[in-house]
């Protein structure tokens, strides 16, 4: 007798573990995702004018420094190499992001080094901050005002919703400063796109004889008891049914345009300005070099408060959400055979690479340990 093990997304956190799972014997899994295909967000499709490729819920361009992880989705699919080289448009001009001496030296008409270009961003910080509170006072203290108000400010009201006072200075850790010339957005050793889609990919990780695959159908959480065990990618607050509230996200909707050349000439520009109302454009031409298009595709993304009929696409993690969380957590805890993995699931900002490494390592901890002591999260939701 095989295990039967219930999925509720078919996402990469979802594929990858039902085939790392599948291809032991020991399993038989079925996987449920109420929207009309898999790949979750990551889901790329030909759009119907142009030819091009697009990902339906936003550029998607895949980068991580495991070397395992590199080779696992290389296995399903060909990528062929990608550098994502992202712009800022500021009131003051079009300058590389991230910021680097190129911005640097663009931004303040200078013509520094390495050393002279630390030095002076070093000097533009306000002193006066001891131990930064918010992101607003970690944008002061190490970059100074006039890169947070041209970079980081407008773009992160827009992106958040809230003033930058309310939100943790840790989310500037995705955001560096380079002292050299290097424009690439992304500082891993392996970065790519697949040349036939991630939605492709991911058709090719459930193609195996002890999968299910059940798309536009929602796993209910009461079914759970018809599984020896059930991993939940879906929103941790939604297998409750939001019986405590609903854990706060941010949502997108896109607007799409047609151009009858390149429109902007790069992949993607982020808008920081607060008065332009959307985040960013991305141009798909760009994200596939090595295919020729007539015309040109766009997607303007503007972000607003995720509602119950919107997609989530990243959490929150305020103060209150975070306390929130906690109560979920002990909710979780309480169930018997159920696993909270992935991005909603944990609810933490998780790129691609980073989904892909946690159901990679559950698998193997879920391979060598008995059913009954699986653990109740892919991660820890606390953690970054």
């Amino acid at each position: 007798m095989k295990y039967h093990i219930g999925i509720a997304g078919a996402g990469f956190a979802g594929a990858v573990l039902a085939r790392e799972l599948a291809e032991t014997g020991k399993f038989r899994i079925t996987i449920f995702d109420e929207r009309n295909h898999v790949g979750g967000n990551c889901h790329t499709k030909r759009d119907e004018e142009t030819g091009i490729m697009i990902h339906q819920y936003g550029p998607h361009i895949f980068h991580t420094n495991r070397e395992d992880v590199w080779d696992y989705v290389n296995q399903w699919g060909k990528f062929e190499p990608f550098v994502n080289r992202i712009k800022a448009q500021t009131k003051k001009g079009v300058f590389n992001l991230p910021i680097n001496l190129l911005t640097i030296n663009q931004f303040f008409q200078k013509k520094f080094r390495p050393k002279e270009a630390r030095d002076f961003v070093g000097s533009l910080g306000d002193s006066s901050i001891k131990e930064p509170k918010n992101l607003e006072e970690y944008a002061l203290k190490f970059f100074g005002k006039e890169i947070y108000s041209n970079f980081i400010e407008g773009y992160t009201r827009k992106k958040w919703g809230v003033s930058p006072k309310e939100l943790p200075a840790s989310l500037l850790q995705r955001l560096t400063v380079r002292f050299n010339y290097d424009d690439d957005y992304y500082d891993h050793q392996y970065q790519g796109i697949p040349v036939s889609g991630y939605t492709e990919i991911i058709k090719r990780i459930l193609d195996h004889h002890d999968i299910e695959v059940r798309i536009g159908q929602r796993l209910d959480p009461e079914r759970k008891r018809d599984f020896d065990h059930t991993f939940w990618c879906g929103p941790m607050d939604g297998f409750f049914n939001y019986k405590l509230g609903r854990l706060g996200y941010r949502t997108l909707h896109f607007e799409r345009f047609v151009e009858s050349e390149d429109y902007q000439g790069n992949g993607i520009i982020n808008f920081c300005e607060e008065d332009v109302s959307y985040l960013r454009i991305s141009e798909y031409k760009h994200f596939m070099p090595w295919e020729e298009h007539d015309k040109s595709v766009c997607f303007k993304e503007y972000a607003r408060p995720c509602e119950e009929s919107d997609v989530p696409y990243f959490p929150t993690r305020l103060h209150k959400d975070l306390e929130l969380l906690e109560q979920y957590m002990d909710m979780c805890r309480s169930e018997d055979k159920i696993t909270f993995i992935g991005r909603l699931g944990t609810y933490r900002y998780l790129d691609m690479h980073m989904v892909i490494g946690e159901s990679l390592d559950l698998a193997r901890i879920c391979i060598k340990s008995e059913i009954q002591n699986w653990p109740k999260f892919s991660a820890d939701p606390l953690g970054v």
